[in-house]
C-alpha cells in the first residue's frame, strides 16, 4: 500500500524558460477528478475513461471556463507509470507564465505541489525502483560528460543493485548458516560446515572491495574535478586556458599582470568534467589588488585536485618559481616548462619525482601530452580507460566501509574460535546487513530519504 494513497501531487517537470512544450506532471489517487476539471478534450471524451499510454488532444481551462492553454493529456495508469499511482501529464506550450497558470489551475482543482524529488521518492515507496535506481536517475540529470551519463544509466538499469543485492544475500546466507549452527550440538556439525562459510566469505570480500575500488572513478564523474593553472607572470597561464578550452576566454597580453583575479570555465577530459582555473601571475607585488588576486590563486591551488604550474623555460628559473616548485605535491601536479621554442634554459632534473612537459603555447606543441599528464594524474586509482560502468559514490562507499569493517569482524571471530563466537559473529553480520540495506533501501528512515531526495528538481 502506498504511503500517499490519499495524497495527489502537482508539479512542473520541464526546466524553467523558453520552450517549444511544458509539462505539468500529477500523480495520486485524485487525477482523474483533477484532470477532467482541468482539461477537456476536443473529442469530449473526459481524462478519466481513455486508456493508459494514450494522448488527449485539447484545451486546458480556468474555474470559469475560460482557456488557458491548449495541448494534449497523457494518460498513464497504475501501476504502469513512473510512480506506479495513476498519472496524467499536460504537455502545454513552454514559457514560465504559461506552467505557473496551469499549475495553478491543477492546485486550485485539489492537488498539492510536490515536493523536490517526490514523484522519484514515490517511485521507491512503491516499488518501482531501488535507492540506487533513484540515485542513479539524479546522476543521469546532472550528467556533465558522456561517460558519466552512461555510468548513470547503468545504474538505473539496476546493474550497480544487483551487485549489492549479490553481497548482501550473500552475507545473509552467511548469517543464517552461523544461526543454524547455534541450534546443533557441536558433535553433530559436520567437519566442513564452518569452512563453507568462511569460503563465502571471503568471496564476498572480494566483490565487496571491487565495488569499493570504483570510488574514485565515481567521484571524479558526480563531482568533476577542480584544476588551478598557476605560475609567475606572463608565463602562459591565460594563453593555456584558451588553447584548452579551443576559445579566447582570457586576455593575453605581454603585459605583466594582466590577470588579477580567477577566471573559471567548465571543460570535459576523457570523460572528465573540469573547472579550469586561471590565476593571477605569483609575485611579491604593493599593489593591494594583485596581491588579493595572488591570496586567491594560492588557495585555489591548495584546494585544487590538480595544479598546472606554468614556468617560463625560455630564461633562467626564477627563485620564486624554484621555491614554489618544491612545495608541490608530485602526486596532484603538473609542471609545464613553456616558450621552449626560445630555447629551454631551466633543467628537467631539478625536479626528478614531477610530472614535466614541454611546450610552446604560442604555437601549439605540448598541449596533447599535458592532457595526457594531466588526465594520468586525474585518473589515479580510477580505471577510467575501462568501458563505462555504474560505479559507487560517497554515500555508497561509507555505507560499504562500515558493512566491511562488520563483515571483517565476524570473519575475525570465526578464525578464532568459531564455535564459541558464532553469536558473536551473527550479530556482527547483521550490523553489517543493516549498512548493506541502507545502500539500495531494503533498510531505510525517514531522514535518509529526505537527504537523497531533497537535491532532486520539484518536478522529478
Amino acid at each position: 500500500m502506498s504511503l500517499y494513497e490519499t495524497d495527489t501531487i502537482a508539479a512542473i517537470a520541464t526546466p524553467p524558460g523558453d520552450g517549444g512544450v511544458g509539462i505539468i506532471r500529477i500523480s495520486g489517487p485524485e487525477v482523474w477528478s483533477i484532470a477532467d476539471q482541468v482539461f477537456t478534450a476536443m473529442d469530449r471524451i473526459p481524462v478519466s475513461r481513455r486508456d493508459h499510454g494514450t494522448f488527449a488532444y485539447g484545451r486546458v481551462l480556468d474555474e470559469a471556463g475560460e482557456e488557458i492553454d491548449t495541448g494534449l493529456a497523457l494518460i498513464m495508469r497504475a501501476p504502469k507509470s513512473y510512480t506506479c499511482e495513476d498519472v496524467v501529464e499536460i504537455q502545454g506550450h513552454g514559457g514560465a507564465v504559461g506552467m505557473r497558470r496551469i499549475l495553478r489551475r491543477v492546485l486550485d482543482a485539489g492537488a498539492r505541489m510536490a515536493e523536490p524529488g517526490e514523484f522519484t521518492k514515490r517511485a521507491f515507496l512503491n516499488g518501482r525502483i531501488d535507492l540506487l535506481q533513484a540515485e542513479g536517475i539524479f546522476d543521469m540529470i546532472r550528467a556533465r560528460s558522456d561517460r558519466a551519463a552512461s555510468a548513470a544509466l547503468e545504474q538505473m538499469e539496476g546493474r550497480l543493485s544487483r551487485r549489492f543485492d549479490a553481497i548482501y544475500d550473500a552475507f545473509l546466507e552467511v548469517a543464517a548458516n552461523l544461526e543454524t549452527t547455534l541450534d546443533f550440538v557441536e558433535d553433530e556439525l559436520p567437519d566442513d560446515v564452518f569452512a563453507g562459510i568462511a569460503q563465502l566469505m571471503d568471496r564476498t570480500f572480494r566483490d565487496l572491495d571491487a565495488l569499493l575500488d570504483t570510488w574514485d572513478e565515481g567521484r571524479l564523474l558526480r563531482e568533476g574535478a577542480r584544476v588551478v593553472i598557476l605560475g609567475r607572470p606572463n608565463a602562459g597561464k591565460s594563453t593555456l586556458l584558451n588553447t584548452l578550452l579551443g576559445f579566447e576566454r582570457a586576455i593575453v597580453s605581454s603585459t605583466a599582470g594582466t590577470t588579477r583575479d580567477t577566471i573559471e570555465e567548465g571543460f570535459v577530459l576523457d570523460g572528465i568534467p573540469l573547472r579550469i582555473i586561471d590565476t593571477a601571475g605569483l609575485r611579491i607585488t604593493d599593489c593591494e589588488i594583485e596581491a588579493e588576486g595572488i591570496r586567491r590563486a594560492e588557495a585555489h591551488g591548495q584546494e585544487a585536485h590538480l595544479a598546472i604550474y606554468l614556468v617560463d623555460a625560455s630564461v633562467p628559473l626564477h627563485e620564486e618559481d624554484r621555491a614554489r616548485l618544491q612545495k608541490l605535491d608530485p602526486d596532484r601536479s603538473v609542471v609545464v616548462l613553456n616558450k621552449v621554442d626560445q630555447g629551454c634554459r631551466v633543467l628537467r632534473d631539478e625536479w626528478p619525482s614531477a610530472n614535466i612537459v614541454e611546450s610552446s603555447l604560442i604555437r601549439g606543441s605540448g598541449i596533447e601530452e599535458l592532457k595526457r599528464a594531466m588526465a594520468e594524474q586525474l585518473e589515479r586509482g580510477a580505471d577510467l580507460q575501462a568501458p563505462p560502468h555504474a560505479v559507487i559514490s560517497e554515500r555508497h562507499r561509507q555505507l560499504l566501509v562500515q558493512a566491511h569493517r562488520e563483515a571483517r569482524q565476524a570473519r575475525t571471530f570465526l578464525d578464532q574460535n568459531v564455535e564459541e563466537n558464532a553469536v558473536l559473529a551473527s550479530e556482527h553480520l547483521r550490523t553489517a546487513l543493516e549498512y548493506l540495506g541502507q545502500v539500495t533501501g531494503r533498510v531505510y528512515h525517514e531522514e535518509l530519504l529526505d537527504s537523497i531526495f531533497s537535491r532532486f528538481c520539484i518536478g522529478k
